[in-house]
C-alpha cells in the first residue's frame, strides 16, 4: 500500500472514530479500567472472499501502535463459516473502540470482494477485465475500491482528478462530441499531459465521430447490446482501448466478454454487494 493510501486511511479511521466515540466510549469507561488488556478473535460466520485484513491491522495500530496482530488468513483468500481470521491483543479500550469500525469495514469489503470474484471467475477464459466505477459510498471509496482489487477486479479512476472522462452530460454541456474532445485534448496538453482521455458513446454514429476526430485513449460504449458492441468493436479495431458499460450483470457478462471488449465497468460490484457476517469476540488476558 502506498503512503498516499496510508494517509487517506488514517483520515478515514480518525474521522470514523470521532463519529463513533464522540466525547467518550462511556460503556467501556464505566466498567473497564484503562490499563486492562485483552485479546480479540475475528470469527468468520459466512462463506466468501476475505477482505480487510490489512485494514484491520492498520486500524488497531493507528489506535495503539503496540497492539499485537496475528493473522490466520490473508486478503483475497476463500473464507469458510467457522474459521478464524486473526487474533489481536491490545488494551480492552482499544479493542472495544475499534471493534465496530473493523467489522463494518471488513464485512463490507468482504461482500464486495466476494461479488467481484464472481464476475472475475466468469471471465477467466476471456481477455475482458472487470472495472469498478465511482458509484461508491461517500468517504468510503478508498476501501470499497481496495475490496474490488482484492476480489480480482481493476480499479477505474479513483475520482474526478485522475482521468478525463467525457460522459454524456459533459458532451451535451460542451455543445457537441467534437467540441468536448477538442477542448479536453487542448486542456490535457496545456495542464495535465499524463491524464488519459475516455469518451462515452451512445450509438454507432457517435463511435464513428470519435474515430474521425481521434485524440482519445479509450472509448466507452454505453448501454450497447452485445450485438451492437460487436459492430462498434469492428469499427474501432485495435486503435483505442474499449469499455462496455450499462446493464451488465452476472447473467450476461460473458455475452459482453465474447465480443472481445477490453473492459466491462460494473457499478454493481460496489453498490449491490451484500456485507458478509463476521464477529469479533474478546478473550480476557489473565
Amino acid at each position: 500500500m502506498s503512503n498516499n493510501f496510508d494517509d487517506q486511511l488514517r483520515f478515514l479511521v480518525e474521522s470514523a472514530l470521532r463519529e463513533d466515540v464522540g466525547d467518550g466510549d462511556h460503556s467501556t469507561l464505566s466498567c473497564i479500567p484503562p490499563e486492562a488488556r485483552g485479546k480479540a478473535v475475528l470469527k468468520i460466520k459466512q462463506d466468501g472472499i476475505l477482505a480487510g485484513m490489512e485494514i484491520a491491522e492498520k486500524i488497531f495500530r493507528l489506535k495503539e501502535p503496540s497492539a499485537i496482530f496475528t493473522p490466520f488468513k490473508q486478503d483475497g483468500e476463500i473464507m469458510r463459516d467457522g474459521e478464524e481470521a486473526f487474533e489481536a491483543e491490545a488494551t480492552v479500550h482499544t479493542i472495544l473502540q475499534c471493534e465496530r469500525l473493523i467489522l463494518n469495514c471488513m464485512q463490507r469489503m468482504s461482500g464486495i470482494a466476494t461479488l467481484t470474484r464472481q464476475y472475475v471467475d466468469k471471465l477467466q477464459k476471456y481477455k475482458t477485465r472487470v472495472l469498478d466505477t465511482r458509484k461508491t459510498t461517500p468517504n468510503f471509496r478508498l476501501l470499497e475500491k481496495e475490496a474490488v482489487r482484492i476480489g480480482g477486479g481493476i480499479n477505474h479512476r479513483f475520482g474526478l482528478y485522475d482521468m478525463i472522462m467525457l460522459k454524456d452530460n459533459h458532451i451535451d454541456y460542451a455543445g457537441s462530441l467534437e467540441k468536448a474532445i477538442e477542448k479536453a485534448s487542448a486542456y490535457r496538453q496545456a495542464y495535465r499531459p499524463h491524464l488519459k482521455i475516455e469518451v462515452e458513446t451512445r450509438n454507432i454514429e457517435e463511435v464513428q465521430r470519435v474515430l474521425d476526430i481521434g485524440k482519445v485513449d479509450r472509448i466507452m460504449l454505453d448501454n450497447f447490446t452485445p450485438r451492437q458492441l460487436s459492430k462498434a468493436l469492428a469499427l474501432i479495431g485495435e486503435r483505442y482501448e474499449t469499455e462496455a458499460s450499462g446493464g451488465i450483470n452476472l447473467n450476461n457478462v460473458e455475452d459482453y466478454a465474447r465480443t472481445g471488449v477490453d473492459y466491462v465497468s460494473i457499478g454493481a460490484l460496489i453498490h449491490q454487494a451484500k456485507s458478509l457476517d463476521l464477529s469479533l469476540k474478546a478473550i480476557t488476558v489473565q
